[in-house]
């Protein structure tokens, strides 16, 4: 698509919606402004007709002659006399329509239709007195209605409606064709323009494929205008006076990078700090694989501060630097003592996996070690926060084990030894989820079933991640456990059995009696609620009683 025909198509939608806007914005205040003087107008005389009809009413009563059918005839052709004199132009008719339809009187013959009059019987029963758009004798017409109760009469002084719109009409298509002349001359203008901008874009290509075609750099761009593209054009010449001497350069350039991969090593030792050595000593004895990925099985660790900006926005920047460094080097190193590395940092939060680039077997163990001991350490921490009288930090710590791909992933300026995956998705949302739950760490089914045996897990709910079919159960680790909790946990285990099977009294019973040895239990708090509402108000057939991720 050529710069001309963008322009066009850029300018122009900026340009006619405004004109058409005005020109439809003028035509519909002229049409409502014309309408409304019409309308009052018409209005006046069927109002002055009226009065006229109310003084010859008032003869007949003041001369007690309102009961006599010849006098009340004579008053009411005195009326229509009167009607006929108020015409102006043949296109206005005024007539009287007595309650059954029929014509009392008009101004000139007409003949309704039993269409017609039904519709005026209809419209005079609804809206005796008002503004009113009906047809007439087969033409269409717009009239002002006003009743007379004397005569029993509804009297409409009309005008035709192509006449009475005629003006409006003919200002809407001299608006058409100056808005038309107005969107063509635009486009005269723009072609015009277009075409004297983009001259010199033209010649400078024409030059620019002579010079490659020639390989003749002697050959220079026509400055034809002292603006932007004429600048270009002169930017250009100046290049292929450069040329010469950057290739001198790129020879330098190329000497440099011979001696720059002497100092390999020496970086190859700086960026240990950042990619864990495990990941560079691969890198370099394989670097053919660089971006090639792998299925692994391994487990993922996320780890969030919570509420850290309204912590952050109590405290100056330079402090939150300090306490974020102190704090990321505690959970740091308790997830690099237990072979976990560090993917990346994501603002406040912390993802790692433990397996990766080398299998230890016990990667589920090592990762929810991790979690456990970075509790511990996040307690150290705080406790020098509070010697410090700094605000304490409270974290969400998300686990979950499984396949996932993982390799250098990016671009050759930028990569990453990361892991990407549902299952990385899961242990996202298992951090997210402590919150809700109020605890401080929460694994996922293939977790607990790889540590249970060693570390005691406990059942907290049973989940499914939005747009997936397969639910998975959730459970929170603890460092150790006494003999009351892990009876109250197996009363809440049958009574959350019980409450996915839809047997909520059953449910309610063991969970009362996992109450009662733990008492400020948030979980078990939690699901008594829910048996008490579905007691109460029974679940639909289809109730499973999962909880979905997205809906959380």
């Amino acid at each position: 698509m050529s710069i001309r025909l963008k322009v066009l198509l850029v300018v122009l939608p900026i340009l006619i919606p405004p004109l058409i806007i005005a020109g439809a914005a003028s035509a519909l205040s002229a049409r409502g402004g014309i309408s409304a003087i019409g309308r009052e107008f018409l209005q006046f005389k069927a109002e002055e007709l009226v009065r006229y009809a109310g003084e010859q009413w008032r003869l007949l009563v003041d001369n007690e002659l309102s009961n006599d059918p010849d006098y009340v005839s004579i008053a009411q052709q005195t009326v229509q006399a009167y009607a006929s004199g108020m015409i102006r132009r043949d296109s206005e008719l005024v007539f009287a329509v007595q309650p059954d339809g029929e014509l009392a009187f008009a101004t000139r013959p007409v003949q309704l239709s039993e269409d017609e009059r039904r519709a005026i019987v209809n419209r005079v029963r609804e809206n005796p007195a008002g503004w009113e758009s009906l047809t007439v004798g087969g033409v269409r017409r717009v009239a002002q209605s006003i009743p007379f109760a004397p005569f029993d009469w509804v009297v409409f002084f009309s005008e035709e409606e192509a006449v009475f719109y005629g003006s409006v009409q003919a200002i809407t298509r001299q608006t058409a064709i100056i808005l038309a002349a107005s969107v063509l001359f635009a486009v005269l203008l723009l072609v015009v323009f277009t075409r004297s901008l983009l001259l010199p874009l033209s010649r400078m290509a024409i030059t620019m494929r002579r010079i490659i075609g020639e390989h003749d750099l002697s050959q220079r761009v026509e400055v034809l205008y002292r603006d932007e593209i004429g600048d270009l054009g002169h930017t250009f010449n100046l290049m292929t006076d450069e040329l010469s001497v950057m290739y001198e350069q790129i020879k330098r350039y190329a000497f440099e990078a011979v001696v720059a991969r002497r100092q390999e090593r020496k970086i190859r030792t700086v960026f240990q700090k950042y990619v864990p050595i495990d990941v560079i000593d691969q890198i370099f004895a394989h670097p053919e694989s660089i971006l090639v990925g792998q299925t692994r099985t391994l487990a993922v660790l996320f780890s969030d501060i919570r509420s850290f900006t309204s912590i952050a926005e109590r405290l100056p920047p330079e402090q939150i630097v300090a306490s974020l460094n102190g704090y990321f080097s505690a959970m740091v190193d308790t997830i690099v003592d237990h072979n976990g590395i560090v993917d990346k940092y994501i603002g406040d939060a912390i993802m790692a996996f433990f397996g990766a680039p080398v299998s230890r077997g016990d990667d589920a163990h090592a990762a929810v070690r991790a979690g456990l001991d970075m509790l511990a350490a996040l307690n150290l921490f705080n406790a020098r926060q509070a010697e410090a009288g700094l605000p304490a930090f409270r974290i969400g710590v998300g686990i979950n084990y499984g396949p996932v791909t993982i390799g250098n992933i990016g671009s050759d300026k930028k990569m990453d030894y990361t892991v990407v995956g549902d299952m990385v998705n899961l242990a996202s949302r298992l951090e997210g989820l402590t919150k809700l739950y109020h605890v401080p760490i929460l694994v996922s089914e293939s977790v607990a079933h790889q540590v249970m045996d060693t570390i005691p897990c406990r059942w907290i709910d049973t989940v499914r991640v939005k747009g997936k079919t397969e639910a998975s159960q959730i459970y929170a680790p603890y460092r150790s456990a006494d003999t009351t909790q892990r009876e109250g946990w197996a009363l809440q285990e049958r009574g959350m059995t019980q409450y996915f099977r839809g047997d909520f009294r059953e449910a309610a019973r063991f969970l009362l009696a996992a109450r009662k040895l733990l008492p400020k239990d948030p979980i078990v708090h939690k699901f008594l609620i829910q048996c008490k509402r579905h007691i109460a108000s029974p679940p639909p057939p289809d109730w499973s009683g999962i909880t979905t991720l997205g809906d959380t």
